[in-house]
């Protein structure tokens, strides 16, 4: 198995450091708000290479916290007149429902920033202690010219880096770059008592904190969006090496990329959030969770009006593909063995889009094997690949139903168009494709002298 380290800027292959145990650890949610579609690809992203890892080593423990103390979620209880926790246990329920409908399975941990914080105070101690912290006005902060290799997590300069984390310019500060481990609190906000006085603590702390409590001082992957890179992932990376007396914090850095809706960054001031819970309200969780394994998790996910048709569409070829294989039996004994191009594409740095590829080459020889050896072979096949997936969890005949029965005539010929158009093209491959989509859709094609007639099935 290879897999793409942040660290190192290359694929490498993946070597457990404990081969009776995998430890990932991916950063969670700052619960304040509802969760977007930003939010759901980490989720679902590191949900499948969790499934890839159990699959290829057995056993594997998957730790993803939950941020329950930020300012965001202080001004947002502050905004609603509730108290913190209620904010926060809100959201950690809704984000949980939004999960669940996209088939994420629960990780083996979560745990909580508001569970951890006498492990936070006693890590800052530590950092103080050998020297790469320090306190000052009320603040202890990482005094970061302590770690030389500042950076190289990012691999950026010290100019790019305090550009990149908006510092804060304050006069309790030895030097620009260094960032907050422990800050006070007023009495409207949350704290803790500790030697430094009433307080919380910072972000990054959080995270080294839980690492450690869960999975130990080295772990084999840390995983998050790509946002987190800088500062987040930087500053925990620099207080574990320090606080464990240099030992590798984590092996293999594995980061997905942004997802962009038609072509923009989504931000609140454009207007352009989406969020999970409105999007299942326009298709079932795993058309969404297909539309996030459509991309290689490290490239960009261009969101736009049509990609959870789009996906909605595939999977409806996926499931009449099991639907017209519902007369024969799953080969139990290889129900855990999908072939071996589906498992390589996944193994090869998490391959989504080669893998879904390979599991539409399996749907659509469902409609040309003959025997029922070869038909129960390639409906066991893409069952075991749709595990690894996470996706094809349902009987065909639920999924169906309930739909529409009212056929998009629009959306009907807007295909057939395509589809003699890639006839006339000689692209076959694609005619198919199209053909198949209509199938799923209900619709027959029927070519003859007058053109491309349609009906139901």
């Amino acid at each position: 198995m290879q897999l793409y380290n942040t660290l190192t800027r290359q694929k490498e292959v993946f070597i457990p450091q404990d081969s009776d145990r995998v430890s990932m650890y991916v950063c969670g949610p700052t619960v304040y708000s509802y969760a977007h579609i930003g939010n759901a690809r980490p989720a679902v992203v590191f949900d499948v290479l969790a499934r890839v890892l159990r699959w290829r080593f057995g056993n594997v423990f998957y730790v993803r916290n939950i941020t329950d103390i930020d300012d965001k979620i202080n001004a947002a209880a502050a905004e609603q007149g509730v108290r913190i926790s209620v904010v926060a246990e809100r959201y950690t329920q809704a984000y949980h429902d939004d999960l669940d409908c996209l088939g994420v399975q629960a990780p083996d941990a979560e745990p909580k920033a508001t569970e951890n914080v006498a492990q936070i105070i006693e890590m800052i101690e530590t950092l103080i202690s050998k020297g790469y912290a320090y306190e000052a006005d009320g603040h202890v902060l990482f005094h970061v010219p302590s770690f030389p290799q500042y950076g190289g997590l990012s691999h950026r300069d010290q100019e790019d880096m305090l550009a990149g984390a908006r510092i804060e310019v304050a006069p309790y500060k030895k030097n620009p770059g260094d960032f907050i481990l422990w800050k006070p609190s007023t009495e409207d906000l949350p704290g803790w008592e500790s030697p430094w006085g009433r307080g919380r603590p910072g972000w990054h702390i959080e995270c080294s904190v839980m690492v450690k409590a869960h999975l130990g001082e080295t772990i084999d992957i840390h995983g998050g969006g790509n946002d987190l890179i800088f500062p987040h992932h930087e500053n925990e990376l620099a207080q574990s090496t320090c606080a464990h007396d240099g030992k590798i914090f984590a092996r293999y850095w594995v980061h997905n990329g942004f997802v962009n809706v038609d072509s923009e960054k989504m931000s609140k001031s454009l207007g352009n959030v989406l969020l999970v819970r409105d999007l299942l309200k326009q298709a079932p969780g795993e058309a969404v969770r297909l539309a996030l394994l459509n991309a290689h998790y490290r490239a960009p996910l261009d969101w736009s009006d049509e990609t959870l048709a789009q996906a909605k569409r595939r999977l409806d070829g996926l499931y009449q593909a099991l639907r017209d294989l519902e007369d024969v039996p799953v080969n139990k004994d290889q129900i855990d063995k999908p072939p071996e191009s589906f498992v390589d594409a996944l193994l090869d740095d998490l391959n989504t889009p080669k893998a879904l590829a390979e599991v539409s080459a399996l749907a659509k020889s469902a409609h040309t094997a003959t025997d029922e050896s070869a038909r129960t072979n390639v409906k066991t096949q893409m069952i075991a690949c749709g595990e690894l997936l996470g996706i094809l969890q349902e009987d065909p005949e639920t999924w169906f139903a309930g739909q529409s029965d009212d056929l998009d005539t629009a959306l009907i010929d807007r295909l057939i168009a395509e589809r003699n158009e890639a006839r006339r093209a000689k692209n076959f491959e694609k005619a198919d494709t199209v053909r198949e989509e209509l199938h799923a859709m209900g619709v027959a094609i029927e070519d003859g002298p007058e053109g491309t007639r349609w009906r139901r099935i």
